[in-house]
């Protein structure tokens, strides 16, 4: 039996075992383009391939609001392929190659519908609902109900990623060109800007907006003063190609998580950009791929390490590290 035990334990070293979360919500098992977390790990906005965008509390474990992204209401067919919630989870976000919607989620009614001039790439809201959406064209534009709108300009190439601070004041954008840029979000005024070694995949601000994240595809990844534009740290990443579908500071900027289109969840420290620890989402039975995306990642009350995949999979992790 010890043999046994150490050969197992030696098996899961080699291939590199994580240990399972602790509860698993199925949301969905229809595809899905993208789904967002709440702030707080209680509400999931996920857009299905032939259900429409639908709206999870996932308290109650209950669907609380299904939306048709376009004009007509009746139609099967969905569009949204990227989503995003509030910091104070009062309002939403779903976004088409070419129009946007902003959602009251305790309403559940549609507060603003814009056509967008170029084809979209991503975006972000703030809990004043004025919302982000990064551009192939390389601007970057702000929509807000019944407000003017702003247009960025100052990338050279498609936005592949934007954020948003939770006041709505500060505004952070990554392009396929190597470049990051910090804007003042309501004049649309740059701030600071990195330059990045390849195309950036992922970009985000900290709720108060003192912290910038951003990472390119070549596996570098860097956290910075907002007000200094400073290096605070480097993440150990230890492989090239590493890229991140997702990020979010949690336990009060403490910690940076992360998720990634191969399953992975990282949890890495702020201060030093060292990694604490990493988990494995979990595949579905049907599932026809061994790969899998980390949506979103949230910290929950009980600072439990909540994710959502497009494995149509809500799973909990428990607190982390």
């Amino acid at each position: 039996m010890f043999r046994l035990t150490m050969l197992i334990l030696c098996i899961c070293s080699l291939l590199g075992c994580q240990p399972a979360a602790e509860k698993v919500f199925s949301v969905t098992k229809d595809s899905s383009y993208s789904a967002s977390l709440s702030e707080d790990g209680q509400l999931a906005l996920v857009s299905t391939a032939s259900n429409g965008v639908q709206l999870w509390d996932l308290n109650k474990q209950a669907l609380k609001f299904r939306w048709q992204h376009g004009s007509d209401a009746q139609s099967t067919d969905n569009n949204v392929f990227d989503t995003a919630l509030s910091s104070n989870a009062q309002y939403a976000a779903t976004l088409t190659a070419d129009s946007l919607a902003i959602w009251d989620v305790n309403t559940g009614e549609s507060i603003g519908w814009w056509s967008l001039p170029a084809s979209a790439q991503s975006v972000a809201i703030a809990n004043n609902a004025q919302t982000l959406v990064g551009l192939v064209d390389g601007s970057v534009m702000s929509f807000a109900p019944q407000k003017s709108l702003i247009k960025f300009l100052g990338h050279q190439e498609r936005v592949s990623s934007v954020s948003i601070s939770a006041n709505g004041q500060l505004a952070l954008s990554g392009s396929n060109d190597g470049s990051v840029i910090l804007w003042q979000a309501q004049t649309g005024q740059p701030v600071h800007q990195w330059q990045l070694e390849s195309r950036i995949g992922k970009v985000t601000l900290s709720q108060n907006g003192q912290l910038s994240f951003a990472s390119d595809i070549t596996g570098n990844g860097a956290i910075y003063y907002s007000d200094t534009a400073e290096v605070l740290s480097t993440l150990a990443i230890n492989r090239r190609q590493m890229t991140f579908s997702s990020a979010r500071f949690i336990q009060q900027d403490k910690i940076l998580v992360t998720g990634s289109p191969s399953k992975e969840i990282i949890l890495w420290q702020t201060q030093t950009g060292k990694k604490l620890a990493n988990r494995q989402i979990q595949l579905t039975k049907n599932s026809q791929n061994r790969g899998a995306v980390v949506y979103s990642i949230a910290s929950d009350a009980q600072q439990q390490i909540v994710s959502i995949s497009n494995q149509g999979l809500v799973e909990s992790w428990g607190p982390l590290p």
